[in-house]
């Protein structure tokens, strides 16, 4: 498969959109990055806001209850994301448990995300930016890297992904990198990656480092 060409500027998407696709760890901060390269202009296609609607769509919750029990439904009626992520990410059965999930939701998400690049493009945005946190991962099913003219990886150091996570997510030290352990290593997906984005000093910092990738983008003569 030939390597997406991410020398294609901002102008010449008009006509054809350009369509980036996030790569990182838990806690890079991945969907920040994806909104600021949309831009007002742009569209971002979330992958973790269709399968939280995949995972509320009646047939799922009914899945969902007669697997994991009464206790994965909160009181709203919704899937308990917190206590569904301890079966599935259960050190003894958390993988079987996984795949059977992801079984009766990606084909939904994958679905959704295709309508909405396809709606996307007919749209004439300039851009796409893809938030998938398994973009790689599971490439066989969807190919979507072939939809991408660039990926971009957003790089963090570990103790400050492991600090936003216990921080603004509630997780015990050490779940990141057990959730991790289920991916590909970060170090290939950094490999994969056509531009590299550091994400650990702050809003102000991100926000240069995203700037400066779209100024070298315009700069780049048309494919």
């Amino acid at each position: 498969m030939a390597a997406p060409d991410p020398s294609r500027s901002l102008e010449s998407s008009l006509v054809h959109p350009l369509v980036w696709g996030v790569l990182g760890g838990i806690a890079a901060g991945k969907s920040a990055v994806a909104r600021l390269l949309a831009g007002r202009e742009g569209i971002v296609i979330s992958a973790d806001e269709l399968a939280r609607a995949a995972l509320d769509s009646p047939a799922v919750l009914a899945r969902v209850r007669a697997r994991f029990g009464p206790a994965a439904i909160g009181p709203d009626g919704r899937v308990d994301r917190v206590v569904l992520a301890r079966s599935v990410f259960d050190p003894e059965r958390g993988a079987e448990l996984r795949s059977e999930l992801e079984s009766w939701t990606h084909p939904l998400v994958r679905d959704r995300i295709m309508e909405r690049l396809s709606a996307a493009r007919a749209s004439g945005v300039p851009r796409i930016v893809l938030d998938v946190p398994l973009l790689l991962e599971n490439d066989a099913q969807h190919g979507l890297t072939r939809q991408c003219d660039a990926l971009i990886f957003v790089e963090v150091r570990d103790d400050e992904r492991e600090r936003r996570a216990q921080q603004e997510r509630g997780w015990p030290r050490g779940e990141v990198s057990r959730r991790e352990a289920a991916q590909l290593p970060l170090l290939e997906k950094k490999k994969r990656a056509h531009h590299v984005i550091e994400n650990d000093q702050g809003l102000a910092q991100l926000e240069q480092a995203v700037q400066g990738l779209l100024e070298r983008l315009r700069a780049a003569p048309p494919r």
